[in-house]
């Protein structure tokens, strides 16, 4: 079982804004940049890269969402008590 992940997230208000944003991930605008632009997490300046965690490290829906998808590919929006998240698999151990 994958135990370790790699991940970048855009964390905004509403789930409109993410879906909106997941959009433009679709028509070819990068992941990191819309971090930077949109995301209010502190992590957005660095384009939302989380950098590893493990299980147990993050709250329960946004780790399942992170361990469940594929590398490569965004998941989301995913809903938190943090906001709605873009969640980016980089990699996974």
């Amino acid at each position: 079982m994958t135990s370790k992940a790699s991940a970048a997230h855009i964390l905004v208000n509403d789930e409109k804004k993410a879906k909106e944003i997941l959009e433009r991930i679709k028509n070819g605008e990068k992941f990191a940049d819309l971090a930077k632009k949109h995301s209010k997490c502190p992590s957005g300046h660095k384009g939302g890269d989380l950098g590893w965690f493990e299980r147990g490290d993050m709250v329960q829906t946004f780790e399942r969402a992170a361990f469940s998808g594929e590398i490569g590919s965004v998941v989301g929006p995913v809903k938190t008590e943090f906001g709605w998240h873009l969640i980016l698999v980089k990699d996974k151990r």
